[in-house]
């Protein structure tokens, strides 16, 4: 028998992250160049400059899109009556900084 998912509704919205799909492009573009470095069998400290590069960039964009999350989901949680939201959403920030 398929279980059933229960959808929560919730009073608040997401933020919106398209404006940050220009960056995830740039990420894109930098791994990219990485596959090509490595398919000419650039010099090792070279692609790991270039890793490193993307790396970043993406730890960068995490960054952006958790304090969007904390800006709205979390802080409207806060604001709600239900304990249980909040703890919640604050539990899944604590899994995702725990892993």
């Amino acid at each position: 028998m398929a279980k059933r998912l229960t959808v929560i509704k919730e009073s608040f919205s997401h933020p919106d992250h398209v404006k940050d799909i220009p960056r995830l492009k740039r990420i894109i573009g930098q791994l990219e160049g990485v596959e090509r470095m490595i398919r000419e069998h650039r010099y090792c400290p070279e692609i790991l400059q270039q890793l490193r590069a993307a790396n970043s960039a993406v730890r960068a964009l995490e960054l952006e899109i958790l304090k969007g999350h904390l800006g709205s989901c979390i802080k409207a949680s806060a604001r709600d009556d239900k304990d249980a939201t909040f703890d919640k959403k604050l539990n899944e920030i604590l899994n995702l900084i725990r892993s």
